[in-house]
């Protein structure tokens, strides 16, 4: 199953729900006027795209009209899923070119992260690369087991130290054993204590400089991984882990347990932080590479 299928089938509550509800309301309109842009505009903050993004796509949407001419109602169905591919291409391309490039992943607890990094592993493995995991949450309980058991299924190589060790030093041990085993990516699952930022800006900053120190010229990714349920929770995780890290971009999980789709607008236009991954289910290969125009066309497709 490709890509479109997969996250069709993963978006089948937010489109039942939301672009439902959007497509009954464009067929009570007999004419475009402002108070359609109205209701679209509600429909779109009740479906977690947030107010300022459902503003600026019916901004977008208002200028597409003008733009086309358009007078049928129905018409802003297909300008709508338009604004919303453009609205979400650019950054979703991860920038993994070197050997070893470096993947960082954080998320707080519960969000599915070390699923996600066992998930990825086995998608590169797949794709014919040397993958590291590297352990480096170390103080999460039981975290390195799961590490060990995701290891063993996507087939990868684990560095790992005892619970409580410097997260840091794990990193370190990872970039040697990466140069010695010709590995092509180390991926390493890092703490996400949002409740302590310091602590977790401090280990973040000290893994970046043994990074940057032993590996200086190396492509480096900072995901953070999001559970899509959340809504505009979501966001607000975003928005404190960018100002503590610097992320680069998002893994949204549980896309298909949720009605909040819309939250992919939402983190992209409100905070400039593209989305690299979306999960669309538990199977091992159910984590998809983001595509945007597919995105979007498998959000507006009823068929």
């Amino acid at each position: 199953m490709g890509f479109f299928s997969k996250i069709k089938q993963g978006l089948k509550k937010t489109r039942d729900s939301v672009i439902g509800q959007i497509d009954s309301m464009l067929k009570s309109f007999t004419k475009i006027d402002e108070e359609l842009f109205e209701e679209l505009e509600e429909l779109l903050v009740m479906g977690d795209v947030g107010v300022s993004t459902a503003q600026n796509i019916c901004e977008k949407v208002k200028a597409k009209v003008k733009e086309t001419g358009t007078t049928d109602p129905q018409q802003i169905y297909v300008l709508l899923e338009e604004v919303v591919s453009d609205m979400l291409k650019g950054g979703q391309e991860l920038n993994i070119n070197t050997k070893p490039s470096v993947i960082l992943v954080i998320g707080v607890n519960g969000v599915g992260k070390t699923t996600t990094i066992g998930k990825m592993a086995n998608r590169f493995r797949n794709e014919g690369k040397k993958v590291l995991l590297a352990a480096a949450d170390t103080f999460r309980a039981a975290a390195i087991d799961q590490l060990q058991v995701w290891a063993e299924r996507s087939k990868c190589d684990i560095i790992k130290q005892n619970e409580g060790s410097d997260p840091a030093a794990v990193v370190f041990d990872a970039i040697s054993a990466a140069k010695a085993r010709g590995a092509d990516i180390i991926i390493a699952d890092t703490a996400g204590r949002l409740h302590n930022k310091k602590n977790l800006m401090d280990e973040l900053a000290k893994i970046n400089r043994i990074i940057d120190r032993e590996l200086p010229d190396a492509d480096k990714e900072i995901l953070l991984v999001l559970d899509a349920t959340t809504g505009q929770n979501a966001v607000s995780q975003v928005e404190h882990f960018k100002e503590a890290t610097g992320i680069t971009g998002i893994v949204l999980t549980k896309l298909d347990g949720t009605a909040k789709g819309g939250i992919v607008l939402a983190i992209k236009n409100s905070l400039d932080v593209p989305v690299k991954f979306v999960g669309v289910g538990e199977q091992i290969d159910d984590l998809q590479p983001f595509n945007p125009e597919e995105f979007s066309k498998a959000l507006f497709d009823f068929s």
